[in-house]
């Protein structure tokens, strides 16, 4: 082991600037395209600002990221891509008339997230967008994707309620299960993806902060208690940006209710058996050894209180993130974002968690990223030293105060 941490990134965002997917358009949404994006109003003060550009001018990103002690990253979206309202993680569902050119604008953020993947050969893996509406046509682009160089999976859409998809435990997702087991593409859920539309008002903006980290976290228990895991065993899937101290509770939850519901298996009797009939043959395994054998965290600047929780969680499940380059990730300050959660842990521990994990999962030549750490990476001593005074600019909730609470 090198002196220095190789730091890879779990969670950043990057899209192209809105006039820059035109190419990557097929030509006949050009006409569609250009009247769209005549009129379409940007609602993002950050995607306005003179630092948006950190979403597509490599250059800048390379050498931010590299400041801040960071190697490689694992790339969300996070612009406008053709024909959507908003961000396509927070984008409402689309209604039957827009689903064609919706799908026809994540393909084109798709080959530009390709082409800016390479860009920085062995450093970002992109995560290939779809939509759940056309399963035949998701599991197509999920071929094309791999083939062409995009390795940071899938982002699946979640499933909320009035969404007009079926929920994620139904089997006519299959197809999609099937094709990322064989070509081994991860599974990524983001945080923010799943929830239903609120309203603006003041109340529904805080019911949405409330509650929009659960609806994301519905997928791991629709997966498991739909069987994905079983008809797919060598399925991955990654839940980002949603925290992860509530991980252990919810095992020990959805292994309770899989417990109850599994009963008439074995010839016990529980109030809940009558729902569970044909439970036990269609899962196969219980929650908690799926999560063992087949899913993954992308904890996103891991705070202090969920550090102890790491052995619970699994060491080699916990993959941690900056968010760049949203404010509340810890850019500028992801050193500082490393020490106040990893000080005092052993160095195998950190590399794992801040890189290791990350590395394996999702496919990087971690000698290659070695390399490179030696460099701008942070030093082991550096990290071992306890965070005495939080960076007066920093806005993450990686420093937060009091920072007991735990997001659900």
């Amino acid at each position: 082991m090198t002196e220095r941490y190789t730091v890879i990134s779990a969670d950043c965002h990057a899209g192209a600037d809105l006039l820059d997917y035109r190419p990557y358009l097929e030509s006949k949404h050009h006409d569609a395209f250009d009247a769209w994006a005549a009129t379409y109003v940007n609602p993002y003060e950050d995607l306005m600002a003179d630092t948006a550009d950190r979403n597509w001018n490599s250059a800048r990103r390379l050498a931010e990221l590299e400041e801040d002690g960071i190697v490689a990253e694992v790339v969300f979206p996070n612009t406008i891509p053709p024909f959507f309202p908003s961000a396509s993680l927070m984008a409402p569902a689309p209604t039957r008339e827009e689903f064609e050119q919706r799908w026809a604008g994540l393909r084109a953020h798709n080959r530009w997230l390709a082409d800016f993947c390479a860009e920085a050969p062995g450093r970002r893996a992109g995560v290939a967008q779809i939509l759940l509406n056309d399963v035949e046509e998701a599991v197509r682009e999920i071929r094309r994707v791999k083939e062409a160089g995009l390795t940071g999976g899938i982002l699946l859409p979640g499933a909320p309620p009035g969404s007009g998809v079926p929920e994620l435990y139904s089997d006519v997702y299959d197809p999609i299960w099937a094709v990322c087991a064989e070509l081994d593409v991860p599974v990524n859920h983001h945080g923010g993806s799943a929830s239903p539309p609120l309203g603006e008002e003041p109340a529904a903006r805080a019911v949405f902060m409330v509650e929009t980290t659960w609806f994301s976290h519905r997928a791991l228990w629709h997966l498991i208690f739909g069987g994905a895991f079983n008809r797919h065993p060598s399925l991955e899937l990654v839940l980002t940006e949603q925290g992860s101290g509530w991980i252990p509770g919810v095992l020990d939850m959805l292994d309770y209710y899989h417990g109850r519901l599994v009963a008439a298996a074995t010839k016990a009797s529980t109030a809940e058996s009558k729902f569970g009939a044909g439970l036990a043959r269609s899962m196969g395994k219980g929650p908690s050894q799926v999560w063992r054998d087949n899913c993954f965290v992308g904890a996103s600047f891991m705070r202090p209180h969920e550090v102890p929780l790491r052995d619970r969680i699994g060491l080699d499940k916990i993959m941690w993130g900056s968010d760049y380059p949203h404010d509340e990730g810890t850019t500028p300050f992801s050193r500082e974002g490393l020490r106040i959660a990893y000080a005092g842990l052993p160095r195998d521990e950190v590399a794992a968690m801040a890189g290791g994990n990350a590395a394996r999962v999702y496919g990087f030549d971690l000698p290659f990223l070695d390399g490179i750490a030696a460099r701008v990476g942070p030093t082991v001593a550096e990290i071992a030293e306890p965070l005495e005074k939080i960076p007066a600019e920093a806005s993450s909730p990686a420093f937060a105060r009091g920072g007991s609470v735990r997001v659900w």
